[in-house]
This record gives structure tokens, C-alpha cells and sequence, in this order.
């Protein structure tokens, strides 16, 4: 249980982050999960096997259990940007990572590989990318969700590529590096003729399934609201397990699921050779109509981290591998066009 009131784990920031897992889970209810969801070891804040390529070599996608289309990618360091180091971090000759995703881990962005062992997962493989342009060896360590931000605060850990979300609450101790848009998304059928278009009106009629106490259960009770008071309706189901949300969508009793844009393509791969496939027909800020929430690598305030760790991931969106690294996990539709050091995040009355 959760009872920190801190910068970190405000009630927003946990209800945003109880929405990411809850809505991951139903999202990968249909397929069989990959054999190392579970805990890799009870222990929090434990460094986890990472499967390290050979040097100035990155493997997307290892052990990815079919979550990802694994590639190896030549990456060598950038001397320009990994002058701009911080010299303690510099002198370590490494990059100590942290990742939140103790017990279960959360795919596709962050979990225990096939062999049971291996940390994979679209979060851990970017801050590989990262680190890689920076000349620096990758140490990535797996802990609690808490313990990623006392591992942060401690010093023990560098930065965390970990679905972090930029809120300004958040900025009261920590430094942001953004390199993906935070969504939300609809999974439907893929037979489905129906897309979402990024406007509510297109749900009148519609039957959706949501998990109660999320982010996305908020945003869709207020679209619900706009469209009663417009003489139209829109229907919110909830189910008791994941696996009755996705027989719900196979079978066709509801027209689409919301949740966390991740899970979903996580699930879309999981689906593709199943009898009833899905397709994202759609996604919406996961911050609301106002904002693009981003997420962003997140480290101690004034660590002077960000700021190389920007123009690393900027790097790595010139030369195309960034683009590589979001296809390769099915998540091209989260990109950005720049990594910004500190962009503006979920307001303070809203964090």
C-alpha cells in the first residue's frame, strides 16, 4: 500500500500510476503472459539481468517473449554530448538506471524476460540507447515504484527510464529529459469499422469497458457527462477480471476497451495470429484536452543529468534509431519530435 503524500506519490500521480497498471493487466488478458512476469526476487530496488550486447552495440526487443521485433543497433558514444557529463557520473564510467517494475513487472515497457531472468522491455532499452551515446556502460536496477525514487533520491540511482509522467509537482525535486507522449488509447476488434478521431461525440452510441479508479475511468465519465447533456449515450462497462474484459471485446459485447496506449500494443502483438486480433483505433492525452502528457527520463534535481540525456535521446532521434527503438515495441504512435529538458507537466493542481 502506497501511503506517501510526497512530490512523488501525490493522489494524482498514484491514481495515474494505479490507471497504467490496472489498464496494462486487462490489456494482456487474452494472450499468455510472458513466463518471467513474475517477480524477479522479492527484494526491491535489485538489479536485474539485462542481457548486455557487445559494446557500442544495442539489442532491442531481447527476450521480449513476441512483445517486440528484436534488432541489434551499432550506437558508438558522442563525444560531443558525453563531454556535457556531469564529471562524477562521468568518471564511474557507467549509468546507473533505474526501473520501477518490481513485482510483476508491466510489458511492454518494462519486465523479466523468457529466460526468466532478463530485464527487457521498452524502458530499460532506451536508457541502453542512451547510455550507449554517452559512452557510458548500462546498469539497470529493478526495484518497487517507490523505491525507484528513493533510489533516485539516494543517489544510488542515476536516472530512471521508467513511465515516469513530467508534472510540476514533480519538478519540486527532480529533472525531466521527455521522449514519449503519454496516451491513453481504445482497443477494438480489428474487424471494427469504428475510430475514435480524437473526438468524444464519436463514442455516442458506443459500449466501453474501463477499470474503475484510473486516470482513464475519469476522462471517460466526463466524455459520458458531455454527451447526456447533448441527448446521446454512451455506456461504461466494468468487469471483474482482465480475462472477462477481453472475452467482452472478442465476443463483441462491448465496441472497445480504454486504457494505457502501451499495454494495448502490447496486446495487439499478443493477439495477431489469435482468431479475433485487435487494432488501436485511436488515441487522447493521457494528461487530458488541454496538455500532451509526456513521460520522460527523471532524475535528482540539479544533477546536471538531463540536459546530456536530452541531447543523447535528440541524437538518437537524428539519426532515426529512436524511430526504431518506438516501432520495435509497437509504440511508434507515443513519439516525439524533440526531447525537451523540463517541458511544462500536469500542473500543480492537477499532478
Amino acid at each position: 500500500m502506497r501511503t506517501r503524500t510526497d512530490a512523488r506519490t501525490t493522489p494524482r500521480s498514484r491514481t495515474l500510476r494505479t490507471g497504467l497498471l490496472r489498464g496494462l493487466a486487462v490489456s494482456t488478458a487474452v494472450a499468455t503472459l510472458a513466463t518471467g512476469l513474475a517477480a524477479c526476487g522479492g527484494e526491491s530496488d535489485a538489479a536485474t539481468t539485462t542481457g548486455d550486447a557487445a559494446p557500442g552495440t544495442v539489442t532491442l526487443g531481447a527476450l521480449s517473449n513476441g512483445a517486440a521485433q528484436q534488432a541489434d543497433l551499432k550506437v558508438p558514444e558522442v563525444k560531443s554530448i558525453s563531454a556535457e557529463l556531469p564529471k562524477s557520473v562521468a568518471r564511474s564510467g557507467k549509468l546507473v538506471i533505474g526501473v520501477g517494475a518490481l513485482p510483476a513487472g508491466f510489458p511492454p515497457l518494462a519486465y523479466v524476460g523468457q529466460d526468466q531472468k532478463t530485464l527487457t522491455g521498452a524502458e530499460p532499452d532506451l536508457g541502453r540507447l542512451v547510455a550507449a551515446v554517452l559512452g557510458l556502460k548500462p546498469e539497470v536496477k529493478n526495484s518497487t515504484w517507490e523505491n525507484l525514487f528513493v533510489g533516485i533520491d539516494s543517489g544510488r540511482v542515476d536516472i530512471a527510464f521508467s513511465n515516469v509522467t513530467d508534472t510540476e509537482e514533480r519538478k519540486k525535486k527532480y529533472e525531466f529529459a521527455s521522449y514519449r507522449q503519454d496516451n491513453l488509447a481504445f482497443e477494438v476488434r480489428k474487424k471494427s469499422t469504428w475510430n475514435f478521431g480524437g473526438d468524444y461525440r464519436n463514442l455516442a452510441g458506443r459500449t466501453v469497458a474501463v477499470s474503475a479508479g484510473t486516470n482513464q475511468e475519469k476522462i471517460l465519465l466526463e466524455w459520458k457527462a458531455k454527451l447526456a447533456k447533448e441527448g446521446e449515450k454512451l455506456t461504461v462497462k466494468y468487469y471483474q477480471d482482465n480475462n472477462a474484459t477481453a472475452l467482452a471485446l472478442s465476443s463483441g459485447k462491448i465496441d472497445a476497451s480504454f486504457g494505457p496506449n502501451p499495454g494495448i500494443a502490447y496486446h495487439i502483438t499478443q493477439t495477431a495470429k489469435s482468431p479475433e486480433p485487435t487494432r488501436n483505433a485511436g488515441t487522447f492525452s493521457g494528461a487530458g484536452a488541454t496538455l500532451q502528457g509526456l513521460i520522460a527520463a527523471t532524475a535528482k534535481k540539479d544533477s546536471g543529468l538531463a540536459a546530456p540525456v536530452a541531447d543523447a535521446i535528440n541524437h538518437l532521434i537524428k539519426n532515426g534509431q529512436y524511430a526504431k527503438w518506438l516501432a520495435a515495441w509497437n509504440l511508434s504512435n507515443e513519439a516525439v519530435d524533440t526531447s525537451r529538458v523540463n517541458p511544462p507537466g500536469l500542473p500543480l493542481d492537477n499532478s
